[in-house]
């Protein structure tokens, strides 16, 4: 059989899908090709499961943390199973909007099979050829194993695989300290386990240093042992457990335990796609993309974790927007990170917008950081979650908006407003002048912000300004 089609997009994940709906919703004839389950990782091995965990660790830190309110902690009774169930049943909630059955109801085509280019305008999806105008790689991408002695014999687990477990792990080590193995070591801490994390360099490397420390202590002050710039030597598995050899700094100390998760990155996924028969140029990293996410066959175009970029479901997301802007219209439309974000969903949250201090720097700019503490935030100290901080970076003596961080509860929720703000180029007078509930974990924006105009507000000039003014007035 073969079929022609307007627009073909070959991944079922955040970002294909995007690209699907959108297109086939504004006229275009789409087909999809998914090999796996619709939805890709971020339905079922990575986003919604882990926040779905998340959640429920949430809940039993509450139990232990309640004194301070005048009520009674207790150890909370810890049902593994019922963890599991509302995890899949999260999962199976979204799982229709994500499905074959909504998609075909929207007009594609929909293939579950594996694709493979064969010339650079014609692939196969199982015994179906389908030629299109355009073609769209959204394949994502698979976790990282690392080459260490052993790991491959030790019941490994990942992202894959670690929310398929119906009974608690009694002592999880994690290899790598970015935020998945960050995320998931607060999380199986609160929820029983006994967790050990070990990261070849600082956990979330990527992260402002002083909200990593505020994230480290949290984690560390609910029991997670940590090893930074430690490096595993080898693994084996023998009686039932997890032998772990590790230098460090300090020494070699082995780790004994239950279970080992990997979460030490992540590779695109692209090796059956057979892309040099489509003249698609690629490497380890990925597939090498222009600012229209053009592939080296201006036909074809990449999007989400496949081209080695930032690996969010949210920048997927973002991307198939622009893509569908330039394969359906013909629109030079580009990519712009300048207002990226990312969160990682530890308690407190950490998240992020923009440009690092250090990365500002590095690119050239001359800069001022602005920091709020915020046990100086009412609502944190009525909640009694006063570690946090937000941290602006802009440029020195104009103000403009670099990079924001801010750790707190929901700091997610609330780093969008610095998103705005940088993406629409908004100035710091906007945010320090907005009108803020109270009280609210927001007013931490509104407070860095008018750090700016302090030094102005408040100087002698501004005194002997206000004295003659006053001695005019009538």
């Amino acid at each position: 059989m073969s079929e022609r089609f307007d627009l073909c997009v070959i991944g079922g994940g955040s970002g294909g899908l995007s690209v699907a709906a959108g297109a086939a919703q504004m006229g275009a004839k789409v087909a999809l090709i998914e090999r796996g389950r619709m939805g890709g990782d971020c339905l079922n091995t990575g986003c919604v499961p882990s926040k779905a965990l998340i959640a429920a660790a949430i809940r039993a830190q509450t139990l232990r943390d309640s004194d301070g309110f005048g009520i009674a902690s207790v150890s909370p009774d810890i049902n593994f199973e019922r963890v599991y169930a509302h995890i899949h049943s999260v999962i199976a909630a979204i799982a229709p909007h994500d499905s074959v059955e909504r998609f075909t109801g929207l007009g594609v085509r929909v293939f579950q099979a594996e694709a493979q280019f064969i010339r650079p305008d014609l692939l196969i999806a199982g015994d179906v050829l389908i030629r299109a105008r355009r073609f769209v790689i959204s394949t994502g991408s698979r976790p990282s194993i690392p080459p260490i002695p052993g790991l491959d014999r030790s019941g490994t687990l990942t992202n894959e695989s670690i929310f398929e477990l119906r009974e608690r792990p009694d002592h999880l080590i994690i290899v790598g300290g970015g935020p998945i193995g960050v995320e998931l070591a607060q999380a199986f801490r609160r929820l029983g386990s006994a967790v050990t994390l070990v990261e070849r360099l600082k956990i979330l490397p990527r992260d402002e240093p002083e909200a990593v420390t505020i994230v480290r202590e949290a984690l560390r002050k609910e029991g997670v042992e940590l090893f930074e710039n430690a490096e595993v030597s080898s693994v084996a598995r023998s009686a039932g457990k997890v032998e772990v050899a590790i230098r460090t700094d300090s020494g070699a100390p082995q780790l004994s335990g239950t279970h080992i998760l990997v979460a030490a990155g992540r590779v695109p996924d692209l090796e059956s796609l057979n892309l040099s028969a489509a003249g698609i140029e690629h490497g380890s990293t990925g597939i090498k993309v222009d600012a229209r996410l053009r592939t080296s066959n201006k036909k074809v175009f990449a999007i989400g974790d496949v081209c080695g970029g930032p690996q969010f479901t949210h920048i997927a997301g973002y991307q198939a927007g622009i893509v569908i802007r330039n394969a359906l219209f013909s629109l030079p439309a580009k990519v712009n990170y300048d207002a990226l974000p990312w969160v990682t969903y530890t308690d407190p949250e950490l998240a992020h917008v923009g440009l690092t201090e250090a990365q500002a720097r590095a690119e050239g700019y001359s800069v001022s950081v602005l920091m709020e503490p915020l046990r100086a935030n009412d609502r944190a100290l009525a909640e009694r979650a006063t570690d946090g901080l937000a941290k602006i970076v802009v440029v020195l003596g104009s103000g403009r908006i670099l990079g924001a961080t801010l750790v707190a509860p929901h700091a997610g929720e609330l780093i969008g407003l610095w998103g705005l703000a940088i993406s629409q180029r908004l100035k710091l007078s906007a945010i320090a002048g907005m009108i803020a509930p109270y009280p609210t974990f927001s007013e931490i924006s509104k407070r860095v912000a008018g750090q700016h105009f302090t030094p102005t507000l408040y100087s002698d000039r501004m005194r002997c300004v206000v004295r003659t003014i006053q001695r005019l007035l009538p």
